[in-house]
């Protein structure tokens, strides 16, 4: 099953749109991993260290109080160890409420017993002081001691295992965020290369058909009506085709109809126009008896009318019969000098009568070329006379032969009005003449030039135009040697 223009597109665009998604949502779960990371730090590890600063100072103030205390033995004194004890125990408190590891809470453990260890050892000696009794004061300073070191000791493992925590937890921070950003890179890379070739391949699969669509367009809008366009790559594209060659199928069938219908309607008319040519030719010899000059006068444009109606005819069943490949062409050595020499001859009286001064450029030594004489001298008659009738009286028309790259090249040029470069393209088409100002009285059948197009394509040549407007214009075509 082949997918449409819109399956495709759909498919392609949900893909890239999986791809942002995707880098989207990486992105997301990096963002919350380094905010949970940052969050441990800052509610568990730093508070840890400013509560653990906070307990030392008030541990250390209970010190500073129990030996004032032992020394001067004044209830201010001891009030205000209290109070330090006070603040230590809710301050431990506070650190084993956010102790996230057992490491530390068995620190904090520690840090509690040797507090009350301590704690119990001053009471002690306070009552010893308030009863006046003597005691070993040196066995209870060492014990004190040695609680005091161990509460020390341990809120200083505490502290070292909180800045190490965090120095471990910025590492990995740092890690991860070159890993993610490698990641990340990795992913876009891949999110873009995969965009490009969802693109080119929607691209391509649109613009592929489109572009034999427009190959097979030319064709047609030069006359060739194959229906043979395949284009199975997109459904809609597909039946857009079929419509197509259906289209081009229609315009043969009804092309082959008006060739038949000219070439049909040639046949029959050739026949009464001669009669119509050969009677009016008798009644101007007099063969019907006495004419009068008005007579002859009519007689005579109806004998001039009658022959550019065969010529038409006769034109019309040439290009019928180049068209379906029935013409013969008879292929000998030829002189073009001698063809085109003969060409002007016969239109330089018509030239004299306007006043056109047409001037010939005589190349000698051309090379002798196989061609249909007779075919070839249609086409100059042709070309030559197509510039004649499009030159103003007083112009000039100027035939050049030459030999170039190994063909020979007959260029003829006028100084007419010229040729619009919109009409260049289609003027060598059959019925086709260019719009051009100021020649509307110039009448044409369209024929001539697409009969010179047909019979020097036959002889593996080609034929162009070229035109300036206001400047006239250039039929140039080219014989292979």
């Amino acid at each position: 099953m082949k997918l449409s223009i819109f399956s495709r597109l759909l498919i392609g665009y949900t893909v890239v749109l999986l791809l942002m998604v995707a880098v989207g949502i990486y992105a997301i779960l990096k963002l919350s991993q380094f905010t949970n990371v940052t969050r441990s730090i800052l509610d568990i590890d730093n508070r840890i260290i400013e509560y653990e600063k906070k307990i030392t100072d008030a541990f250390l103030s209970q010190i500073r109080s129990e030996r004032k205390y032992i020394i001067m033995r004044d209830d201010d004194l001891y009030d205000r160890f209290l109070l330090a004890r006070i603040d230590f125990v809710q301050y431990l408190s506070r650190l084993i409420s956010i102790a996230d590891t057992p490491q530390r809470r068995e620190l904090l453990n520690r840090v509690k017993d040797y507090h009350i260890r301590y704690q119990s050892l001053f009471d002690e000696e306070v009552e010893y002081l308030r009863a006046s009794k003597s005691y070993p004061q040196n066995r209870y300073q060492k014990e004190k001691e040695k609680a005091q070191g161990g509460i020390t000791e341990s809120l200083k493992t505490l502290t070292d295992s909180s800045q190490q925590n965090t120095y471990n937890k910025i590492k990995r921070l740092e890690e991860t965020s070159a890993s993610a950003q490698r990641m990340m890179i990795a992913i876009i890379i891949i999110a873009l290369f995969s965009s490009i070739a969802v693109s080119l391949f929607i691209t391509r699969g649109i613009t592929k058909p489109l572009s034999k669509m427009i190959d097979k367009t030319k064709e047609v809008s030069s006359g060739i009506l194959k229906g043979d366009l395949d284009l199975p790559s997109l459904p809609e594209v597909g039946e857009l085709a079929k419509a197509f060659n259906s289209m081009c199928d229609k315009l043969r069938v009804l092309d082959r109809m008006k060739s038949d219908f000219f070439s049909s309607m040639s046949h029959e008319l050739r026949t009464p126009l001669a009669s119509i040519k050969e009677g009016t030719n008798l009644l101007l010899e007099g063969i019907g008896g006495e004419t009068t000059e008005k007579q002859k006068r009519l007689l005579t444009i109806i004998a001039e009318e009658s022959n550019r109606l065969i010529d038409l005819v006769n034109s019309l069943l040439d290009l019928s019969k180049m068209k379906a490949g029935m013409m013969t062409f008879a292929f000998v050595d030829t002189d073009i000098d001698q063809l085109i020499n003969k060409a002007v001859l016969e239109i330089e009286p018509l030239c004299l009568a306007r006043g056109i001064k047409l001037e010939l450029d005589r190349v000698h030594d051309l090379p002798s070329i196989k061609t249909d004489s007779e075919r070839i001298l249609q086409v100059l008659r042709n070309v030559i006379g197509n510039a004649m009738k499009f030159t103003p009286n007083g112009g000039r028309v100027f035939v050049s032969p030459r030999l170039v790259n190994g063909n020979i090249e007959v260029r003829v040029s006028d100084t007419g009005p010229g040729i619009p470069e919109e009409n260049l393209a289609t003027i060598f088409d059959r019925f086709q003449q260019a719009s051009i100002s100021g020649s509307s009285e110039i009448k044409g059948t369209g024929l001539g030039l697409a009969i010179v197009k047909h019979i020097i394509t036959a002889h593996g040549g080609r034929v162009w135009a070229e035109s300036t407007l206001g400047k006239g214009s250039s039929f140039v075509f080219l014989l292979p040697v």
